[in-house]
């Protein structure tokens, strides 16, 4: 496992790498490099929220060995701490990064996670977009506690260098850490709802969006069940304003 000399920045307690999309890249490329199965990991103002109320993944978090900043409350929440992180890095787009460098360089990559049926059309798509990229295996998110050991042999059978997990966060978290030892990637990352985005089951956010921050607008105007979780980034704005 590899430990990044990058700069940090400490949110509510979560050492965020201040990192650019190049910089990035290289530290990932390091960790195809070396030994060990190392943890990416992109959190939003919701995880860094819940993770001072959950000590396993606020463990993750703080052992991971790339701390991406994937939620523009993020970028505000450094301004206000007055050490600005350079970009918002997405986890969708460090993704595709990811994977035009696995196309390259021959790296073999597994798809866990989303509905069944998902990530068959995500990696048919992904194979289209990158050619010679190898998906050496693919499961839905959808199984049982009580499979959870098997399925982790499974993995490690196709052997992958990199693992994929879209379960959303803390559970896709959690599943890479219990069975890192089983499954001896070299590098995994949560990507939340990645897969249906590369499948066309869900649409990212228009570009106008993207570029103003407002992905979470566009998601709350098409998915109005949200409201409550997008409450985490009020109460986490006005957190890091009185812990300033």
């Amino acid at each position: 496992m590899s430990t990044n000399t990058l700069p940090k920045l400490n949110i509510l307690g979560i050492d965020v790498d201040k990192v650019n999309r190049a910089e990035a890249i290289r530290a990932f490329r390091g960790f195809m490099e070396t030994g060990g199965t190392d943890m990416i990991v992109t959190p939003n103002p919701e995880i860094i929220m819940s993770a001072g109320k959950d000590a396993e993944l606020r463990g993750i978090l703080e052992n991971a060995s790339l701390v991406i900043p994937d939620g523009i409350g993020l970028v505000y929440a450094s301004r206000i701490l007055k050490d600005p992180l350079e970009e918002r890095l997405t986890g969708v787009d460090f993704l595709s990064d990811i994977l035009e460098m696995a196309a390259k360089e021959g790296w073999r990559v597994y798809l866990l996670g989303a509905k069944p049926g998902v990530a068959e059309a995500a990696k048919a798509k992904m194979e289209a977009v990158y050619p010679g990229l190898v998906i050496c295996g693919t499961h839905d998110g959808y199984f049982k506690a009580e499979e959870e050991d098997e399925l982790a042999k499974a993995i490690a059978e196709t052997k992958p260098d990199f693992l994929c997990v879209a379960m959303g966060s803390p559970k896709q978290e959690k599943f890479v850490e219990r069975h890192k030892d089983v499954l001896r990637v070299k590098a995994a990352m949560g990507v939340g709802g990645s897969l249906d985005v590369w499948a066309g089951t869900a649409k990212r956010a228009p570009e106008f969006y993207q570029k103003h921050g407002l992905e979470w607008l566009y998601r709350l105007i098409q998915e109005p069940s949200r409201i409550g979780r997008m409450m985490a980034l009020p109460k986490f704005m006005l957190k890091v304003i009185f812990t300033k």
